[in-house]
Parts: structure tokens; C-alpha cells; sequence
């Protein structure tokens, strides 16, 4: 490799680019430093390129003293020389510019030794070499640009709801859902968010029913009580009756079972996730609760942890090209409230808000003492609070009907 690094270095524009401390002698064996030597000093005196016979003829011209045995072993030199293929400069550059960091990393390590031996007390060493030789330690970018075309931004922004949603309500304010898109889904205890990812995915025109792969990870309600809400939004047919209505059942849930798949996830942490979407590939991942799959290791307080873990549910999406739906609760201040903001997330007043693509917050109309002093009973309607909306832009809050038997989110 040396002899073609030789060899690249008597074209005239690759010399000048790499002469100096950005190629020193000692990259070289002893005999080839000598021929590098007379390289140097050719490209001074008649500043073009030079052949390799030529090198040659300058060398033998320069060493009058060399003995018979050394001309025979220089010319066996020059001879291989003459036989390498020149390196791509883009190639030659690469291997040199690797070879000089190493030379740089044993002077690093050199001065190391004399701070240990205590003959160095100053860092001024350490910082000169930092000073002039860190910009030839920038790391080499090869930056896939974004295609700016026309067609290129229209096509890829057309992608922008590939999977759409099936409540009309919503559907009016932000069509759909893309590979890569990152949905917040925040409420309180008993509003139905469970309900809510089952009704999107498997309630008619739903992602399912679309043609996305939909893989449900749940650690807070057991799985097989999650697969009978989805079954019951298919069907339309409570699961307490579903038994006398299998028939019906089947006929409408078999045409998307084999495009969910539901997983108990108790104990597990944001990494196997990643590993779910790696090994299945869904369109669409359902967290369901996100902040369960954090852990608190490395982090002093939990909202660092739980921003933390957002990111990552961010990083899935856009890895393994899927929408991510990360279930949350609201804290206490969204109790009995119908206008809700992103601060009422759980645990996390913006981390989580700042990594969403769309944040929907689900509340429910507060229950009313009737005059006999009973608690009136659900009126029925869902409110969905689109607090962030990078997706179609539109904020405010629209509202549709929650059928709880059935666990559908509809008109």
C-alpha cells in the first residue's frame, strides 16, 4: 500500500494537497522515506508531475555513494513501484489522512507516557497538537440531500396520510397518519383511550381495514382484554354477546385478524419495542401505556426519564418507517375538564409534546348531580382536543359520539 501511496504522490495537484505535516516521512518504511525525500524535493524544483523513472533517475543522481547491493535493492524498489496501479486521489486521500491520524495518536499517546513518568506537568503539548492538526480530524460527511423537486415534494407530502383516521369529526381537522409520524394520545382514567387505539385500528374504514400491519403492546390492561375490545369495535357486538353472535363475529373480524397482533408487555422497556418493530415491521405500533417503558436508570428525576423515552418512541417511528401511538394519562389538573392542553400530560409538562407530530387529548363531559343527589350517568360524547397538530395545523377541539359497549368512537 505504501508503494502506491509513493506513487500517488508524484501527481503534481495530490502532492500539493497532502504535502508537508499532512504526510510525514515516518508514515513510510526506512528505503521508501528516502524515495519520498526525492519526491519532495523534485515537486520544489520543477513544480509538475513526475514519473516513476524519473524519481528514480533523481535518486540514483542524489546518492553517489549508494553500493552495488543498494542500487540493486533500490531498483527492485522502483521496479514495484512502477508496476502498483495508482490509488484514487479520493482513495490515496482517505488512507493517508487515516494513516497521519494514527501518527497523531501516538504522539498523543507518547506525551500520555510523560505525564504518567511525570516528566511533562503542562498541557500546553496536548493543546498545540489540538490547535494544528483539528480540522484534519473533521469526520467525512456524505450527506444524502433532500430532493427539492417539484415532483418529489408533491409526491412525498401526498404520503402524508397514507393511513386515515375513522372518526369523521377528526378526519375533518387532520385526514391521516404516515410512517414516521409520532401521535400523542393523552386522557384520564375511564375516558377510553384502550377504546380509542381499538377504534382506529379495527372498527370499520380503520388502519386495518386500510391494509396496516398493527402491532398493540399494553402493560396496563391485561392482552386479552385489549383483544376483546378490539373484536367488539369490529364487530360492533359487545363481548359479552359475541359467543351467540359468532358467526357474525367471524365473518367481519377474519378480515383483518391476521393484520393485528396484541402482545402483554408488563416489564418491558422502549428497547424490546424497538425490537417488536424491528422483527415485525408494523405500520402502525400502539403503545399503550409509553411511560410504563421507561426506566428511571441514569436519569435523577422522572421527567427526564419519561422525555427520554419519548425520544425514543420519536426514533422507532422514523427508524422502522411506522406511526407510533403513545398512550399516556393526564395528570389530575384534567380531571372533569373538557379544555385541555398539552401541560396535562403526565409526568411531563413539555417533553413529551415537543417530540409529538400530533398530540390528541380525550376528555369526556363532566358528570352532573341530578336533583336526587345521583351522579347522571355518560352522556355519550368524546371531545378530542388536537393540542399539537404539525400534521395539518389546524388546533381547537372536536367532538363525536363513544358507544362503551361496543368501544367505538364514531359520528
Amino acid at each position: 500500500m505504501e508503494l502506491a501511496l509513493i506513487k500517488s504522490l508524484m501527481d503534481k495537484s495530490f502532492y500539493d494537497d497532502h504535502r508537508g505535516y499532512k504526510c510525514p516521512d515516518r508514515l513510510f518504511s526506512k528505503d521508501v522515506r528516502k524515495i519520498k525525500s526525492t519526491i519532495d524535493k523534485a515537486m520544489d524544483t520543477y513544480d509538475r508531475n513526475v514519473t516513476p523513472d524519473e524519481v528514480e533517475a533523481l535518486f540514483l543522481a542524489s546518492n553517489p555513494s549508494l553500493t552495488t547491493a543498494q542500487k540493486t535493492s533500490y531498483s527492485d524498489l522502483f521496479g514495484k513501484i512502477k508496476k502498483e496501479s495508482t490509488l484514487g486521489k479520493d482513495i490515496a486521500s482517505d488512507v493517508l489522512s487515516k494513516l497521519f491520524r494514527q501518527v497523531i495518536g501516538e504522539d498523543i499517546a507518547n506525551i500520555g507516557f510523560e505525564y504518567v513518568n511525570g516528566d511533562l506537568s503542562s498541557l500546553e503539548p496536548i493543546r498545540s497538537l489540538i490547535e494544528q492538526y483539528n480540522d484534519d480530524f473533521l469526520p467525512i460527511l456524505n450527506i444524502d440531500w433532500e430532493d427539492l423537486s417539484v415532483d418529489n415534494i408533491l409526491a412525498k407530502n401526498a404520503l402524508e396520510t397514507q393511513w386515515k383516521f375513522n372518526i369523521p369529526s377528526l378526519a375533518k381537522k387532520v385526514k391521516g397518519i404516515n410512517a414516521g409520524h409520532l401521535i400523542m394520545v393523552g386522557a384520564r382514567s375511564n375516558t377510553g383511550k384502550t377504546s380509542f387505539h381499538a377504534s382506529l385500528c379495527a372498527s370499520p374504514n380503520g388502519f386495518a381495514h386500510q391494509g396496516a400491519k398493527c402491532v398493540v403492546l399494553c402493560n396496563e390492561e391485561s392482552s386479552h382484554r385489549i383483544s376483546g375490545r378490539y373484536l367488539s369495535a369490529c364487530s360492533s357486538i359487545k363481548i359479552e354477546e359475541a359467543h351467540k353472535h359468532k358467526t357474525v363475529v367471524w365473518d367481519r373480524w377474519k378480515n383483518i385478524v391476521n393484520r393485528i397482533k396484541i402482545v402483554d408487555a408488563v416489564g418491558k422497556d422502549m428497547s424490546w419495542a424497538e425490537t417488536v418493530c424491528r422483527s415485525y415491521q408494523p405500520d402502525v405500533l400502539v403503545i399503550d401505556i409509553g411511560d410504563k417503558f421507561a426506566t428511571m436508570s441514569g436519569y435523577a428525576r422522572v421527567d427526564e426519564a419519561i422525555k427520554a423515552n419519548a425520544i425514543h418512541a420519536r426514533e422507532i417511528a422514523k427508524r422502522y418507517n411506522c406511526a407510533v401511538f403513545y398512550m399516556s394519562q393526564l395528570s389530575a389538573e384534567a380531571e372533569g375538564r373538557v379544555q385541555l392542553n398539552q401541560s396535562m400530560m403526565e409526568n411531563s409538562k413539555t417533553g413529551k409534546a415537543s417530540e409529538a407530530d400530533l398530540m390528541l387529548l380525550l376528555a369526556k363531559n363532566p358528570e352532573v348531580a341530578t336533583t336526587n343527589g345521583e351522579e347522571q350517568s355518560d352522556d355519550g360524547f368524546r371531545h378530542i382536543v388536537l393540542a399539537k397538530n404539525k400534521l395539518s395545523g389546524w388546533h381547537g377541539r372536536v367532538t363525536c359520539e363513544f358507544n362503551y359497549e361496543t368501544g367505538r368512537f364514531g359520528v
